[in-house]
């Protein structure tokens, strides 16, 4: 009963949420607060510029690297698990893949920051 309660405001709190967002829109949009923030004085060229594909590529790399990291940590405790050879196995393939896919981005010279 609990969980259909909680479900059920949950609901209906998300639906008024909603509508209010769609029935409030901001109509006084100010030229000064649309545009970005530069210090004080107007931007005079594009504020937006370009970023290099190079660094999101390693930036995304980064990022698989360290959750594959971050599931490791929790090793030393699995180590005090009854099944030792299970836990054994299970940390040499984490490690592998992590080897093999750096590897793989070193043969592809997809880490290397200049062409």
């Amino acid at each position: 009963m609990n969980i259909i309660l909680s479900i059920t405001i949950n609901y209906l709190l998300t639906t008024i949420l909603i509508i209010i967002a769609f029935w409030l829109p901001q109509l006084n949009i100010y030229t000064e607060k649309a545009s970005p923030y530069e210090c004080g004085f107007d931007p005079t060229e594009i504020t937006r510029l370009p970023f290099s594909m190079k660094f999101f590529l390693i930036a995304i790399t980064f990022l698989l690297f360290d959750l594959e990291i971050a599931l490791l940590l929790p090793l030393p405790w699995a180590f005090q698990s009854i099944n030792l050879n299970m836990t054994t196995w299970i940390s040499i393939a984490l490690i592998m893949i992590l080897s093999l896919g750096l590897t793989y981005e070193w043969l592809q010279k997809g880490l290397e920051w200049t062409e």
